[in-house]
């Protein structure tokens, strides 16, 4: 698998194309504004392009870098042209308060998009614990991932082990839910406890 497509041109978009392009995948970046797709691109390497907002993507692997409150409409426009993807959701739904999350109870954010989109589509939760200055700066870092589709987590496994992280399987698509809830928490601790958002979390073993 050589290209991965990522809709969103934010710094999460930013942050997970830098490390695709070093890690020798070729990014397609799209988003409903061209000229910031655009400029993106130009700051990576020649490994990055744009493409066309609402047309098939070129990557088997899709990365939803884009807001909670606007993955609707992105699934929405991009209707069947989802179909047989593996779609990455790295969306953390909290409330703009930051009292809670907005999901309906005993589902989350991943779980819900996974209803909208086409039967072939299989979404994984990645991502959501890692913010994307951290990422950028580079480091060995955990990502914690949750799917119901074997190979799509298997696919999604492999590409953060490509980035140079280290996944972590943390059990079936309902357990989106839980890391939605420890992205909740970093962003808490990083406004209170910690006093920085040069944060991330690591499990150690032994």
């Amino acid at each position: 698998m050589s290209t991965i497509s990522i809709i969103g041109s934010g710094s999460m978009a930013a942050a997970i194309a830098g490390r695709a392009c070093k890690a020798g995948y070729n990014v397609e970046i799209v988003s409903r504004d061209p000229a910031k797709v655009r400029a993106l691109a130009d700051k990576l390497a020649d490994k990055a392009n744009t493409g066309t907002y609402g047309a098939p993507p070129s990557g088997d692997i899709v990365i939803l870098a884009v807001p909670y409150s606007g993955i609707a409409m992105v699934v929405a426009d991009f209707g069947k042209a989802l179909d047989g993807k593996v779609i990455v959701d790295i969306a953390n739904p909290v409330a703009p308060d930051l009292s809670g999350l907005v999901t309906p109870h005993g589902s989350s954010g991943a779980q819900e998009t996974a209803k909208s989109l086409p039967a072939g589509a299989h979404v994984v939760k990645a991502f959501n614990t890692i913010f994307g200055h951290v990422l950028i700066r580079g480091g060995r870092l955990d990502a914690f991932i949750a799917a119901d589709d074997a190979q799509a987590k298997a696919c999604v496994s492999t590409f953060v082990e490509r980035l140079g992280l280290r996944p972590f399987d943390v059990g079936g698509l309902p357990m989106a839910h839980t890391l939605e809830a420890l992205g909740l928490m970093m962003i808490g601790l990083a406004k209170n406890g910690a006093g920085t958002w040069d944060l991330a979390m690591n499990v150690n073993i032994g």
